[in-house]
């Protein structure tokens, strides 16, 4: 298996930026702005086979979880290899710590301090008669891991919780029986629940009861969610259309930058989003735009197709499909869609890169401005897809 990455890069998240030489000048917007697909590096000897990928704004952790298991970071201020690592079983990183978990503990370490120390700690004690797969962070025994003090957030255990996506403001849960919970702040809408409401305490997303949910993921101010027969749900800020909804705030930047381009009779070189189509006849003039969709939505991608796993940026969101292939939408001025372009979009778009290549992408993480994929190539897909 393999990692791709694409979009923020101004702290080498995805590759180490080159010093130009004296006397040069170096492309600074091209060491910030990754906009097709580069394959990442990692400064310990050791195959991707078993990696995973962690991101924050400004980071990446790379967890190796075979063999002398252990993380590194890229990025502000990172280290290549986090020494006190060795020997965890998954990682979570916000923007000022790193937790980690092992098989007795869970520790959470200040990344903005050089210390000897975790700034917390929490003992886990085995429970034989668990059954299920193994939590994964930020889920730990009896609770969660929050991205800032105080780390450990109880859960009622009545939750069963089997997945659980944060952002900095709103959580998302996922239920051993497929059932959705959300709370924290709900401005946008992105709590699910009809309203602008924030909530203390989860709150069963109702017009998703009864179907059940397989992952959900959280964005800055909108959330995502697939069901058991692939389908994909979506709530929440659309401003950006990272909703996969028409977003009139897209409409408008491309008919100003429409208008700049007729003015000065040059092509632009980083317009915000793609031409708009020409309506056909017989077709409406008239389209419904959506700022704030504060009920969960169905999102039909096309070619209709399952999706298998999704993950969500700031103002972005990625799906992969259980064909294996990438789709992205959303705000994309760094880059962070894939489509080699700057070019944002408010309807789901393939990334040919993948395709082109051969290759099969198995799972997807999104950063904050940037977004990871893990790919195989296409001959093994069969081996991973179940």
């Amino acid at each position: 298996m393999r990692w791709f990455g694409f979009g923020f890069n101004a702290f080498g998240q995805i590759y180490v930026h080159v010093k130009a030489p004296k006397g040069e000048s170096s492309d600074a917007v091209k060491d910030v702005t990754v906009s097709s697909p580069t394959e990442l590096t990692i400064s310990s000897d050791c195959c991707w086979k078993s990696v995973q990928i962690k991101a924050s704004w400004s980071r990446r952790a790379s967890s190796l979880l075979d063999g002398d298991s252990h993380v590194s970071l890229a990025g502000f201020c990172a280290e290549s290899y986090v020494k006190h690592s060795s020997g965890c079983t998954d990682a979570f990183i916000s923007e000022s710590y790193l937790t980690l978990v092992f098989p007795d503990r869970v520790e959470s370490w200040d990344l903005q301090k050089e210390v000897e120390a975790p700034a917390w700690s929490m003992e886990i004690k085995t429970q034989p008669d668990t059954r299920g797969p193994p939590l994964s962070l930020p889920l730990v025994p009896g609770g969660y891991i929050a991205m800032k003090p105080p780390f450990y957030r109880s859960l009622s255990p009545h939750l069963k919780a089997k997945s659980l996506s944060l952002s900095a403001e709103h959580a998302i849960l996922l239920t051993a029986s497929g059932a959705v919970y959300t709370w924290g702040l709900g401005s946008h809408g992105q709590l699910g629940h009809g309203g602008l409401t924030s909530e203390e305490e989860p709150r069963a997303v109702e017009a998703l009861w009864g179907m059940p949910m397989s992952c959900v993921a959280a964005g800055a101010w909108h959330s995502v969610c697939i069901s058991d027969g692939g389908d994909l749900y979506v709530w929440g800020w659309n401003e950006s259309g990272q909703l996969g909804l028409p977003s009139r705030g897209l409409r408008k930047a491309l008919q100003q930058q429409t208008g700049q381009q007729a003015g000065s009779g040059a092509p632009c070189q980083h317009a915000t989003t793609p031409p708009a189509k020409e309506p056909q006849e017989g077709e409406k003039h008239e389209e419904v735009f959506i700022s704030i969709q504060a009920f969960p939505a169905l999102l039909d991608v096309t070619p209709p197709c399952e999706i298998r796993t999704v993950s969500c940026g700031c103002r972005h969101t990625a799906a992969v499909t259980t064909e294996g292939d990438l789709y992205t939408w959303g705000w994309g001025d760094y880059g962070q869609l894939g489509h080699q372009s700057l070019f944002s979009l408010d309807e789901p778009r393939r990334v040919e890169f993948f395709r082109e290549q051969q290759m099969c992408v198995v799972d997807v993480v999104c950063g904050a401005w940037n977004t990871f994929a893990a790919v195989v190539k296409a001959e093994e897909k069969a081996c991973t897809s179940n």
